[in-house]
């Protein structure tokens, strides 16, 4: 009985051994694709066949290729310039609303920045935000950052009572002006 588990156990490391010879020799650390695939019988003709595979594709002049420096080192891509007639208009379209809640802004001696698109777009806040029932403190909130916003774009530089008070100016001009059904 013991002779027959020493066989098994030869023979079946013997197997093991056979296949993973097999394995081996099918496998390689080369991932490029040289030829058309072939089908092999046994682990001696598939050693010799990658053998003259290796020195085949040895022998072969390969592509040239870039290094990650070389590449890191190309001239960068030009921008193209954006076409006078871009789609869109270059000003935007400020409707009657938004034209009277600017006027209404000018009447409290706020100047709005450029053609008044920052001030519109926080008076369409205010104006959802209340109607979602966004709580007063954080529509202040916002309405402050997006007046220092507009100060920067305009180029002027305020304080931040200054910033609250005008925020409170444009709270009170939107909903007399901007939020109407």
């Amino acid at each position: 009985m013991t002779r027959n588990s020493l066989a098994r156990t030869l023979s079946l490391g013997v197997l093991a051994v056979a296949t993973s010879s097999m394995l081996v020799a099918c496998g390689s650390d080369d991932s490029t694709a040289t030829g058309a695939p072939t089908s092999t019988t046994s682990a001696a003709e598939t050693t010799t066949e990658a053998s003259s595979t290796t020195s085949a594709a040895e022998s072969t002049t390969a592509a040239p290729t870039t290094s990650p420096g070389e590449a890191a080192t190309a001239p960068p891509e030009q921008p193209q310039p954006v076409p006078d007639d871009f789609p869109g208009p270059t000003e935007s379209q400020i409707d009657d609303r938004g034209q009277s809640f600017l006027d209404e802004l000018k009447k409290q001696g706020v100047t709005p920045a450029g053609n008044g698109d920052i001030a519109v777009s926080t008076a369409n806040y205010i104006c959802a935000a209340q109607a979602q029932g966004v709580a007063a403190d954080e529509i202040s909130t916002y309405v402050t950052a997006n007046v220092g916003v507009e100060a920067s774009a305009s180029g002027t530089q305020i304080n931040e009572t200054q910033a609250q008070q005008t925020a409170q100016t444009y709270i009170t001009a939107a909903q007399a002006t901007y939020c109407r059904p």
